[in-house]
């Protein structure tokens, strides 16, 4: 249920499939939007049910793996538990599928995928055989033939994947949680059940597993609680091996960094392949990338800023002049807080171009006089922010808020931005 164009729900079909599963893929979209994903499995036998869903299908199945995006109370799921048909995620079969004990999970609000990239680089540097797999653009059962019983499987978890291990109530044996900050109360009913959510990550750990929370989060200091295993803290604020030398920038990064150690050595690593990982580590796309230099002014991709606090972080990593383009989708948040950063004294922000979307009016609302305006498209957006910004100064795209309705995803979006500064002549 939920093809989606992300890749689990391509990666979930092609694995059952192949796995001699009759498979209906059912997904409100149109085909059209979804061409992507169709071409990855044109060549299996699959039966598509596209543009809307029929409760039919849901009653007669004999298993049903829901999307992440798709939320618990949809009508279709709830007809299909009437009928006594088993609901599943992808993580639910990958749990029970996967060969290894060595499973780290990586899950917060923000952070997890820096900070699932890095344990994957420090693995490799120790030589250790592993995987790098989940909330990723990518399939988790797409590695399992690469999976032995000695691999180090590293899993970026999402609060929405997190409840596919609800069926098996099974926890990663290493569990990392990089903070808890607001987010998605579009689709939770409440900051406690979402933070809730992010518990599942430890709620089933044995004393022989391990959790490494971050001690300066008062929510994740909560979670402490929930775990039967072991627990060592890590200092979001400490430097870490290599932190100097490292090609990654602000005080979130520090705390993903120092995440990633910590974890490391649990796993054994030793302080001198660890900073040496740290200071070769290139960064990851999407994330304080920058782009180019071009006629004097930096521009940066930050799209995965899709909250207000991962905004603040971005600002706060930029120490130039910067045009900040920001706006999107509302997820029920707030962005009262950003009002000090863009409009105080000490504020590097000199003007502010939004996209179009339900948040963006709060955000108008918190910038104040330095709002430019609201474009009709990206192009018009980065055009107008451009046109603002000064030689030494800073273009940097950080929404603040998620991408639905003008992009596919956030990636989409920051794809569209890195071409169309690429572009600019």
């Amino acid at each position: 249920m939920g093809l989606g164009v992300h890749g689990g729900g391509v990666g979930v079909a092609r694995f059952l499939a192949e796995h001699g599963a009759q498979v209906t893929v059912t997904d409100l979209r149109p085909a059209e939007q979804l061409a992507a994903s169709l071409d990855d499995l044109a060549d299996l036998p699959i039966t598509y049910v596209l543009g809307k869903h029929r409760e039919a299908d849901f009653r007669s199945a004999h298993l049903i793996v829901r999307n992440p995006a798709v939320p618990l109370n949809s009508p279709y799921l709830q007809a299909a538990s009437a009928a006594g048909v088993p609901i599943v995620m992808e993580m639910t079969l990958f749990f029970q599928e996967c060969p290894s004990p060595r499973i780290i999970g990586v899950t917060g609000t923000k952070g997890k995928t820096t900070t699932t990239l890095l344990l994957g680089a420090l693995l490799e540097a120790h030589g250790l055989p592993h995987v790098v797999a989940g909330n990723l653009r990518r399939s988790a059962l797409e590695t399992l033939p690469r999976v032995t019983k000695e691999s180090w499987v590293v899993l970026e978890l999402s609060s929405w994947q997190l409840e596919g291990l609800i069926p098996l109530q099974r926890s990663p044996h290493l569990a990392v949680i990089t903070n808890i900050m607001p987010d998605h109360l579009d689709r939770y009913p409440s900051y406690d059940e979402y933070a809730r959510s992010k518990g599942l990550i430890v709620r089933w750990q044995r004393p022989d597993d391990c959790a490494v929370l971050n001690k300066a989060n008062p929510p994740v200091r909560a979670l402490s609680r929930d775990t039967a295993g072991r627990i060592v803290w890590f200092d979001p604020t400490s430097d870490s091996p290599g932190w100097e030398a490292a090609h990654l920038y602000g005080a979130h990064n520090r705390a993903n960094v120092a995440a990633a150690s910590t974890a490391a050595r649990v796993i054994g690593i030793p302080a001198g392949t660890i900073g040496r990982a740290v200071a070769a580590f290139p960064g990851v796309p999407h994330r304080l990338e920058t782009v180019r230099e071009f006629e004097g002014v930096r521009y940066i991709n930050d799209t995965t800023a899709t909250t207000p606090e991962a905004m603040l972080a971005a600002l706060g990593a930029v120490d130039r002049p910067t045009v900040l383009i920001a706006g999107g989708t509302d997820k029920g948040l707030d962005f009262s807080s950003l009002r000090a950063t863009v409009q105080g004294p000490r504020s590097t922000v000199t003007s502010v171009v939004l996209l179009k979307g339900t948040a963006t009016a709060k955000i108008a609302a918190a910038c104040g006089p330095k709002v430019l305006g609201q474009p009709g498209d990206l192009e018009a957006a980065l055009g107008a922010a451009s046109g603002a910004a000064e030689p030494g100064g800073v273009v940097l795209l950080s929404p603040g808020c998620a991408s639905f309705g003008m992009f596919a995803n956030e990636f989409d979006r920051g794809d569209r931005f890195r071409d169309l500064v690429r572009a600019l002549t």
